[in-house]
């Protein structure tokens, strides 16, 4: 029997033609060590400080606040399992299912912040569009609680019905997918379409609308100026932070499937 050697993918992950199995070379990262606990002892500060002034103020909430505390857990959650990463860095944690686990909440965490600022800029385009309406509007905050905990139960549905696609034989590391092994096809349909091109359309959408109106309004006020930054800025800083991410999903899908094609 013809014996095959291992072949080299990107991403530094090893193939065994003979076992199937992926082997990632792992390898003591001191600088990203030192990097990501910067990065933790910041972040846990800033999410900490977020989260004690949300508790502090919560008999004067409004459903605006708890689209903001539903962003501030999903940071915070990321911030607590840094530290893995940065103990991994140091001294190489084996792959098991904890790596399963960790590259699923990086995909929560950033899902939950795109859903949810849609969330976020619909509520504001319904309350300029329809001012007098949305002062009548009762449990509003009850209405985005259960807002906030569909996106979850859905962000964790996704995660349990394709958690093979991040099984530990084709991880890198505790965070990372070994790159020359394409998502399924229907995972990259989720995440493009109703993970990124669905809730862009909808915050291009109302921000473009909330613009409009104000422009519209008699009113030179610095309140307005300043509302109109906002949200374009905030539209733009969707767009730009994500963007890229999605555009290398399906580049980096058609990559690898040319490439099984090719061989």
């Amino acid at each position: 029997m013809l014996v095959q050697p291992p072949t080299i993918h990107s991403g530094s992950c090893l193939y065994d033609n003979n076992t199937n199995i992926t082997i990632a070379a792992c390898k003591v990262d001191t600088l990203q060590g030192l990097a990501y606990s910067a990065v933790f002892l910041l972040g846990f500060l800033v999410n900490a400080a977020a989260l004690h002034a949300f508790m502090a103020k919560r008999a004067s909430w409004t459903d605006t606040h708890i689209y903001m505390l539903n962003l501030a857990i999903a940071d915070t959650t990321l911030i607590l399992f840094l530290p893995l990463r940065i103990y991994d860095a140091f001294f190489c944690l084996p792959k098991t299912h904890l790596c399963t686990f960790l590259i699923f909440l990086h995909f929560i965490n950033m899902y939950a912040s795109i859903l949810t600022t849609t969330a976020i800029s619909v509520h504001r385009y319904l309350v300029i569009r329809f001012p007098l309406q949305a002062r009548s509007w009762r449990k509003k905050k009850e209405t985005a609680f259960v807002v906030c905990l569909l996106l979850w139960g859905f962000l964790l549905t996704i995660c349990v019905i394709f958690r093979e696609d991040n099984y530990p034989e084709q991880t890198l590391d505790l965070f990372e997918r070994c790159k020359h092994i394409p998502l399924h096809p229907q995972f990259i349909v989720i995440l493009v379409f109703l993970g990124y091109i669905a809730p862009m359309s909808i915050v291009v959408f109302c921000s473009s609308c909330i613009i409009r109106i104000l422009v519209k309004v008699d009113d030179k006020t610095e309140e307005k100026n300043s509302i109109i930054g906002i949200v374009t800025a905030n539209m733009i800083i969707f767009i730009v932070c994500y963007t890229p991410i999605h555009v290398s999903f399906v580049v980096n899908y058609f990559k690898q499937i040319s490439r099984k094609l090719a061989v």
